[in-house]
């Protein structure tokens, strides 16, 4: 009976150091963030509404997709989006909008009782993380008058270096990205 016990109790402690080497990192979520300047013309009154905003479906998930090859991608279990993509993209966009325009009048849609002036759809056509050099956005976008149905569109192809090694570089270097749309997008204002 001692025998069989103490087999059990070196099974369990055998067991219990495996288990404690098989632990996972935990995971790290990140966010997008207005990096643009405070614009010097105002308008006041001028309502935006923002959205919707499509991404590619290669990166239109919560993991980072990161380009490691001209033709190959990495899903990165561990560094996260905080918010889906395109929401997020959304958000920062009417955050930058609101300080170039100098109007707290931005929202994102659908936003109840919010009657815009101007309506601005955003399509994403390239929203790649190239590990260890730069993100890379390339986006089509039309801003609409709402009453007049008068039209604007643009494209916009940005290319920011990373600021670092690490995944925090690259939400920060595509803030800045979305910053050069929203100024492209706010010219068209």
């Amino acid at each position: 009976m001692a025998i069989r016990l103490g087999s059990w109790a070196g099974a369990a402690l055998v067991a219990a150091l495996l288990g404690g080497c098989g632990t996972t990192a935990p995971s790290r979520f990140y966010t997008l963030a207005s990096t643009a300047s405070p614009g010097g013309a105002s308008a006041l009154g001028t309502g935006v509404m923002v959205g919707p905003v499509s991404v590619p479906a290669s990166v239109d998930r919560p993991e980072f997709v990161v380009q490691v090859a001209p033709n190959r991608v990495e899903v990165d279990e561990f560094n996260r989006w905080a918010a889906p993509l395109g929401e997020a993209i959304a958000r920062t966009v009417a955050s930058d909008l609101a300080a170039l325009l100098g109007t707290p009048d931005v929202a994102t849609a659908p936003f109840a009782n919010f009657d815009p002036v101007y309506r601005v759809t955003i399509n994403v056509q390239r929203f790649d993380s190239v590990q260890g050099e730069a993100a890379l956005l390339e986006a089509v976008w039309t801003v609409r008058e709402v009453a007049g149905g008068k039209t604007r569109q643009g494209r916009t192809v940005a290319r920011e270096a990373l600021e670092g090694p690490d995944f925090d570089a690259l939400p920060a270097a595509h803030s800045r990205a979305l910053a050069k749309l929203s100024g492209e997008i706010a010219a068209a204002i």
